[in-house]
């Protein structure tokens, strides 16, 4: 298998619908000052490499870059760090990304399985999903019907729903992406796994950060 590089999902997000946070791929640092201005800061800062598949690890992911300076400093750190990770890596350039936020971070993926084929995952994001394993299940290609099965038959639910004074989240831009990832992974055979960590969730839409795809 290999990973997509950052431009051809970026490519396949939008032709999927694919909530992301705005982002360009800058080749230089040029280019990252003028999609910063575009985008206003604060901004994050990602490497793009198809041989780099955990840029945070690879020290190649600056968050919350609030200047000019603070950009073209970040913008040759990550460049540095990545090539001290792995000297052998390809790197296509640099992601310049709208900072995101939201109340609740959510998980949401979808791999194929060699005995059941196609299987989508929701699940509460961060220290839910890696030491609670909060998580649902459904063979793809799934319904909305199955979508809010998804989402309602989790243990986190009741946060999504408003816990301690939280606002409820907007379910149905959760259900929209799960069944986004579902016609992905179900009509473009050649997908293997689809990784979006973490997704956002507020009262007005949820939206991705990082999308991970992989392919055979």
């Amino acid at each position: 298998m290999r990973k997509l590089s950052d431009s051809e999902a970026l490519k396949l997000a939008a032709r999927y619908k694919i909530p992301l946070a705005k982002t360009f791929l800058a080749k230089n640092e040029k280019q990252a000052v003028l999609f910063a201005k575009r985008l206003k800061y604060p901004v994050a800062l990602k490497i793009a490499s198809p041989d780099i598949v955990h840029k945070v690890d690879s020290g190649g992911v600056i968050l919350d870059v609030k200047d000019e300076k603070s950009l073209k400093e970040g913008f040759q750190a990550i460049l540095r760090n990545s090539r001290k990770k792995n000297r052998k890596a390809r790197i296509d350039g640099v992601l310049v990304q709208q900072m995101a936020s939201g109340d609740t971070e959510l998980i949401i993926g979808a791999k194929t399985d060699p005995q059941f084929g196609p299987v989508v995952m929701f699940g509460l994001g961060g220290i839910f999903v890696e030491v609670i394993k909060d998580v649902s299940f459904r063979l793809a290609p799934i319904e909305r019907r199955e979508a809010q099965e998804m989402i309602k038959e989790i243990k986190g639910y009741i946060i999504l729903q408003g816990a301690r004074g939280k606002k409820p989240a907007n379910i149905k831009s959760i259900e929209d992406l799960l069944l986004s990832v579902s016609r992905m992974i179900w009509s473009t055979k050649k997908i293997k796994e689809i990784d979006l960590n973490p997704v956002f969730a507020d009262e007005k839409r949820c939206v991705a950060v990082d999308m991970r795809v992989m392919v055979e």
